[in-house]
């Protein structure tokens, strides 16, 4: 069994509508509470992690598994939104949309874009993001798929 260690760390000086900083490997960036929920709206915040992570890992996983089946694509892109509910107070980050356009050779067949159609979904299975949140915030993919 192979494990992988991520770490980060956080520094928040002030209190709820201050802005802090969070830093990883990659990632060096300032964090505050989004303008839409009243705070400053400075930096990045949970929201767009969360989002950032499930969208990417998908992505990702997509791209690996079209990798494998030898499917040749001209592009893969994606347009992702998460979509946060308060009711009396309470915060839940409800639902997460995937809209990934994949672009496929000219001339690709019914048979091969419905290969396609199936991996997309089961990409989405398989991410490592959407097991973990599974149960928790409802994913829903919308895929869009064409030829060049």
């Amino acid at each position: 069994m192979a494990e992988h260690h991520f770490n980060l760390k956080a520094n928040w000086p002030g209190l709820r509508n201050d802005v802090g900083e969070i830093e990883a490997e990659h990632l060096v960036t300032k964090v505050s509470i989004p303008k839409e929920m009243d705070g400053p709206g400075i930096g990045t915040n949970p929201d767009e992690m969360l989002l950032g992570a499930a969208s990417t890992c998908y992505i990702i996983t997509l791209a690996a598994m079209m990798e494998r089946s030898q499917i040749e694509k001209d592009g893969l892109s994606m347009e992702s939104e998460g979509i946060v509910d308060v009711t009396n107070g309470v915060i839940t980050y409800k639902k997460i949309i995937h809209r990934p356009e994949i672009v496929l050779k000219q001339g690709a067949s019914v048979r091969y874009k419905n290969e396609v159609q199936k991996l997309a979904e089961k990409a989405e299975q398989s991410c490592m993001i959407s097991r973990a949140i599974k149960g928790n915030v409802d994913i829903q993919l919308e895929v869009t798929i064409k030829t060049s």
